[in-house]
């Protein structure tokens, strides 16, 4: 039971009692982590050495990376699919626009063909490609819309120069913080590209609101990679990386 004071006017005051489940509980709203499992139904994605398709080491990961940042209890997670599915590239930006993110993490592993390289990397928004090998892994993340009908895989390039214009500092700057915990978690449990934070343009990072990142876990077109991202304990592994990563980042925010 809690007891009020109702100030009524002239100094007079009057007590009553409120059972205790009557009073307004404030409780902060805790962020909203959207995880985007890359590719999915249609779109394989990358295909492994072995056949292994990159839309099952995708969603295998994040449902495992949900299941642990849902467990410490500090923040709400959603993904832009649980289940085999397609879903075009602005919808899975959109899904996080509408449900209100504080942060958009979208998941891959991606070929390439060197099949010598290995290791995860984390990616940003960018005008430019840091690096030729970059440039056509962006290239090769944006053509998944080739699966979709009507959609923006053939948005001009002066178009898309100006969307990605429109992405405000502030969120730049969060995506950076966000990408740069990332890279420093990573690094303690697996093994990482050289020079693992780098900046393209891809198309599912582009909210302008939202901080957003995509961290390739490896590439299906390397042997070793393939193998451990087909094993359930490295994938645990690697979403208790990027678990602490996006601890750490909510906090580090000022409001946190």
């Amino acid at each position: 039971m809690i007891t009020r004071r109702l100030f009524i006017g002239s100094g007079v005051a009057a007590s009553f009692v409120l059972p205790a489940h009557a009073v307004p509980q404030m409780r902060a709203v805790q962020p909203l982590v959207i995880l985007d499992p890359g590719h999915g139904g249609k779109d394989p994605g990358a295909i492994g050495v072995s056949g292994t398709y990159e839309k099952h080491i995708a969603l295998a990961a994040a449902l495992e990376l949900q299941r642990q940042l849902r467990a410490a209890g500090k923040m709400r997670v959603e993904l832009t699919r649980s289940t085999d599915v397609f879903i075009p590239l602005p919808e899975r930006v959109g899904i996080a626009q509408r449900k209100g993110a504080a942060l958009f993490v979208s998941m891959h592993a991606d070929a390439l063909t060197d099949h010598s390289v290995r290791g995860a990397s984390v990616y940003t928004l960018g005008d430019h490609a840091t690096d030729s090998q970059t440039a056509l892994l962006a290239t090769r993340e944006n053509s998944a819309d080739r699966f979709a009908v009507g959609g923006i895989g053939s948005t001009s390039p002066d178009v898309a120069r100006i969307l990605a214009s429109l992405v405000r500092e502030e969120t730049r700057a969060g995506s950076a913080r966000m990408a740069q915990q990332m890279v420093g978690s990573l690094a303690q449990d697996t093994r990482l590209l050289q020079n693992p934070s780098r900046q393209a343009g891809f198309m599912v990072l582009k909210a302008a609101d939202i901080p957003s990142v995509l961290v390739e876990m490896g590439f299906m077109s390397n042997p070793q990679d393939e193998a451990s991202l087909r094993q359930g304990a490295h994938r645990a592994k690697v979403a208790g990386a990027m678990k602490r990563a996006i601890e750490s980042y909510f906090a580090a925010l000022p409001n946190a």
